[in-house]
């Protein structure tokens, strides 16, 4: 911390968890082994020079021993905002910015608490983060009919930290009421509220559902995600004995393709998406034609190997998406088959076919050959 402090957040953690179906205040509950309070905590204690925590009386010590001596934690008060008004009352007079977040939105980010910082050093009084409205929104009367549809181009729901100059919050609180949002308060000063992008992951906690919707958001963050693309095209052969090999099915009745393995694009497409998403070259450097052990190679058994080379590496396939691209064979009534059969040679991975034509453009388009296209997304532990 810095000997003058300029900012500090107030964490509410007051309430309890009847709504989760626990038996302890929400800020207590454990997503993957770490308490709502500390996860909120770790994001603002980087951000700001000081934190005040509101707990529920009698819950003071156990909350003081979760974040340790780096925040002060004081007993709450009946309502919201007789906790944040408290908390204010205990700032360092040296303050000059705060910010106000619940510790049941304990997923958003340091760089969220950043963002909203800075828009209050650059002159703004009052940030707050939100996300554009995706649902119709109804407004009801008493009796549970609709009363008006406001268009919801104009509509934001409202997430913390919200950022405030100490000052105006403070008489914000002086002169207003109860209000489950502090910006509302600052609203009602007649004072501008700035709104920024907010994040999805800033989601509250309040129902049993939300824990799971949390933890997958938890265990995506986790992971390093990375995508890839693949192409590859191969002209019709001119011996009319050479078997076609797509998707890694054979097609009895259609002419194959030219090529050092067995030619299934589709199969040879997958392997550059993965090989590029792993960074471990493509098809060609890892399998060259120069390789007698891959002469005549199947789609199936490439598609193995490279499996092999990226899970060594410490990746896992999220999913594969391949296109076609041809006039024949026509793949719509074989696709759940070359589904499967493209899974299976990826241990179970997801995968996704479709075809297209060019309308008569191109190599493919004048019955020449086929190509495909292929994007892979592969998941690292961080």
């Amino acid at each position: 911390m810095s000997q003058s402090p300029k900012s500090a957040a107030i964490i509410a953690g007051a309430g309890l968890g009847n709504r989760l179906g626990a038996d302890l205040p929400k800020a207590l509950i454990q997503l993957d082994g770490i308490t709502l309070v500390e996860r909120a905590f770790a994001e603002l204690s980087p951000v700001v020079d000081e934190i005040v925590i509101t707990a529920p009386g009698g819950f003071e010590p156990q909350f003081q021993a979760l974040v340790g001596e780096s925040a002060k934690v004081i007993t709450g008060g009946v309502l919201r905002s007789d906790s944040v008004n408290l908390a204010l009352n205990s700032l360092s007079p040296t303050i000059e910015y705060v910010l106000v977040h619940d510790a049941a939105r304990a997923l958003a980010s340091r760089d969220l608490a950043e963002r909203v910082l800075n828009e209050l050093r650059a002159g703004e009084q009052a940030v707050i983060p939100t996300l554009n409205a995706v649902d119709t929104i109804k407004e009801v009367d008493g009796k549970g009919y609709v009363r008006n549809t406001p268009d919801r181009a104009a509509l934001r729901t409202v997430q913390t930290p919200q950022g405030f100059s100490l000052s105006v919050l403070k008489r914000a609180h002086q002169a207003s009421d109860d209000a489950t949002d502090d910006a509302a308060l600052v609203e009602a000063l007649g004072i501008a509220v700035k709104t920024i992008p907010g994040e999805t992951r800033a989601m509250k906690i309040t129902n049993p559902d939300d824990i799971d919707v949390a933890l997958t958001f938890l265990r995506n963050g986790n992971r390093n995600l990375r995508a890839g693309t693949g192409t590859d095209a191969h002209a019709f052969s001119k011996d009319s004995s050479r078997q076609l090999w797509l998707a890694c099915l054979n097609w009895p009745g259609e002419i194959g393709v030219d090529g050092h393995s067995d030619g299934d694009v589709a199969a040879h497409a997958i392997c550059d998406a993965l090989l590029a998403a792993a960074q471990l070259g493509d098809l060609g450097s890892n399998f060259g034609t120069s390789d007698p052990k891959y002469a005549g190679a199947s789609g199936a058994k490439l598609l193995s190997e490279t499996l092999a080379l990226i899970t060594a590496a410490g990746f896992k396939i999220e999913n594969v998406s391949v296109q076609i691209v041809g006039n024949r064979p026509k793949i719509g009534p074989r696709r759940t088959e070359a589904i499967a059969a493209i899974s299976a040679a990826l241990n179970g991975a997801r995968v996704s076919v479709s075809a297209t034509s060019t309308d008569g453009l191109g190599f493919t388009g004048e019955g020449k050959g086929l190509s495909a296209i292929a994007t892979a997304l592969l998941s690292k532990d961080a």
